[in-house]
């Protein structure tokens, strides 16, 4: 899973701290989402995209193979 949550944090200028804070998680679990390192609940998914102001399908990029 690819994610495109650095892009959008850095266009409104969120450090990884300020966008956990907003997400309710902490800054480790940003910087693994932001890695594709982690996969998360849709219901943090969907606060993330909230907080960065688009949609899920916006930010998470999944691949045929992370489906299985």
């Amino acid at each position: 899973m690819q994610t495109r949550i650095k892009e959008f944090r850095a266009k409104l200028g969120l450090t990884q701290e300020d966008l956990a804070k907003r997400a309710g998680v902490r800054r480790e679990t940003i910087v693994f989402l932001e890695k594709g390192k982690y996969n998360p609940s849709l219901k943090l998914a969907y606060r993330v995209a909230h907080e960065l102001g688009t949609t899920i399908d916006d930010l998470f990029i999944f691949e045929e193979s992370d489906l299985e």
